[in-house]
């Protein structure tokens, strides 16, 4: 917490203004006394199956055991995991870090190059894919130091028959799975197998030990590996939980996690935070499926659910997603990317919640800023900084501001990186000389602590000399009744330099171009109106829902 604002914890009393993180000594510590504690509760449910603490460990410490006798992992070695939403995900995941291993998560949707960059960067020598996209892998293989690969297939942890039911229906009814060859790939059902031969071997972590090279999006160029430690993620999680803690109970949570685990969002928020917790993680493989989706949801009394606008403005523009029992519904939670006021004043309106907007980037592992848990209303604020966090808004020139002016976003805490993987230039970049983290979000605080993103600098749309914010122009658009989506990009422009355009998606077929024109104008200064409207079916987005304002303006630059 800044010193400037000695009175945010007033909003969340009882939050002490430090977090104290030294319960844990790592996250596979966080693991083991959860795995422990709470044996019997279901710790992940997916597609119907459902695996508890117990079942979790047991499957975790054979996975550890085949890559230390069998693959000969070490203490630091890079293990890519390659998977979307699946049980397999979090046996992986504890399995390689209890053996010391350093994670880099993968996504599964990535072309050949991209995956390559990935593998070859990281320097990953170890990865577990699905089958189904192992034909990718294929194609990145040669360039890359990989030597171990790990197969599996959607149904290896259901009982059977269903797990030979869906394995046949995957690869031969709906034939998902593209042909590939990769040399002598081990299976994931025979890696349990052989690992529960032989017990692992614990390995002694400590808080600058790496746990994830968390990879950047790449939107502005190739990814880049954020260094994540033990401490960085133990200490995000509890002060998350510290600023949570007022709505949950241990063992009783149940969580809809439909973004990808591999996304920091979902691994910190869902993943980590309802583990410590003892919560059961109901993972969605498949969110683009929206009727799939609201079909998972009426199964189960879901208390937490994370996701981006454009998730939470999906299910909301889906008939049935109303008819849900939202009875125990306690948290709602978005992040990724700035959550609109029609989506947020629409959720509170179906669900009777609110839901909390809360901010943060790959490289602070994520959280940084949380929206108190009792405000009774949308407020447009990322929030307050959490515990052990300072946030200062700074110019171009590293001189903090002052409440209300608007400048780039630094973060300082515990859960900050360590730095970008192989890159101190890049790193030198992003850190100032006082240990803040350049966001690269523009922003403001106002009076009482709260921080509002105006948008990101690399987005801003430069008018004429005037700055214009794409988020403020899509704000505006939304709030149209037909309109169900918006981006707003910068194009070139011979006389103002730039003027805004936007791609905007019907949410009613009959409105016209001259329609949102005139809502436009009536609601934004002149420079600030789009000179081009272009209406499409749908926008560009990244694996989390995130839209692509940079491929819009690829194309029309």
């Amino acid at each position: 917490m800044s010193q400037e604002f000695p009175w945010i914890q007033s909003y969340q009393e009882g939050i002490p203004a430090l977090a104290d993180y030294s319960e844990y000594s790592s996250l596979v510590d966080i693991f083991r006394k959860s795995c422990e504690k709470f044996s019997s509760y279901p710790a992940f449910t997916n597609m119907g199956v459902t695996i508890n603490y117990g079942e979790l460990k047991m499957y975790a410490n054979q996975f550890a055991s085949y890559l230390q006798h069998v693959l000969h992992v070490k203490k630091g070695d890079r293990v890519a995991i390659m998977c979307p939403n699946l049980l397999q995900y979090p046996v992986a995941l504890f399995g390689a870090l209890q053996a010391g291993a350093t994670i880099v998560n993968v996504n599964p949707l990535y072309t050949p190059r991209e995956l390559e960059h990935q593998l070859k960067d990281s320097g990953a020598e170890t990865i577990v894919i699905l089958k189904n996209f192992a034909h990718t892998l294929e194609k990145a293989l040669p360039k890359t130091q990989i030597k171990h690969i790990i197969v599996t297939e959607i149904g290896d942890l259901f009982p059977l028959p269903k797990q030979l039911i869906v394995n046949f229906v995957i690869k031969y009814v709906k034939k998902m799975i593209p042909a590939y060859h990769l040399p002598s790939p081990h299976t994931f059902k025979a890696v349990l197998a052989k690992g529960a031969m032989e017990d692992y071997d614990e390995v002694t972590l400590d808080y600058q030990d790496h746990a994830f090279l968390q990879y950047t999006g790449g939107t502005t160029g190739l990814s880049k590996g954020a260094i994540l430690t033990h401490e960085n993620i133990v200490a995000n999680v509890v002060q998350s939980i510290l600023w949570i803690s007022p709505l949950l109970v241990e063992g009783q949570e149940k969580i809809i996690t439909a973004l990808p685990l591999y996304h920091i969002f979902s691994l910190t928020a869902n993943c980590m935070i309802f583990l410590a917790y003892g919560g059961e993680n109901i993972l969605i493989t498949n969110p683009r499926d929206i009727p799939g989706f609201i079909k998972e949801l009426k199964k189960h009394s879901f208390t937490s659910i994370t996701g981006v606008n454009t998730l939470f403005n999906a299910l909301l523009n889906h008939p049935q997603f109303k008819s849900l029992d939202f009875s125990h519904l306690k948290l709602g939670l978005a992040g990724g990317m700035a959550l609109k006021g029609p989506v947020a004043d629409h959720w509170q309106k179906v669900t009777g919640k609110v839901l909390t907007q809360a901010y943060g980037l790959t490289e602070t592992s994520p959280a940084a800023c949380i929206n108190p848990m009792n405000a009774a209303s949308f407020n447009g604020s990322v929030g307050l900084p959490i515990s052990s966090t300072e946030v200062v808004i700074k110019d171009d020139k590293g001189t903090s501001l002052k409440i209300g002016e608007v400048g780039e976003i630094c973060i300082k805490g515990p859960q900050v990186m360590k730095g970008y993987w192989q890159k101190p230039e890049s790193t030198a970049e992003v850190m100032t000389k006082d240990d803040f983290f350049k966001t690269g979000d523009i922003g403001k605080l106002d009076e009482n602590g709260f921080v509002y993103i105006v948008d990101r600098k690399k987005d801003m749309i430069l008018v004429s000399g005037f700055n214009v914010y794409p988020n403020e122009i899509e704000e505006v658009v939304v709030h149209h009744p037909a309109i169900l989506d918006c981006a707003a990009v910068g194009v070139a422009d011979e006389k103002s330099g730039e003027v805004v355009k936007i791609f905007c998606v019907k949410k009613d077929s009959a409105i016209t171009e001259e329609e949102v024109l005139k809502h436009c104008k009536k609601n934004l200064t002149g420079y600030k109106i789009p000179k081009y409207i272009e209406f499409r079916d749908e926008l560009p987005k990244s694996n989390v829902g995130k839209v692509l304002r940079r491929m819009l303006k690829e194309e029309n630059n």
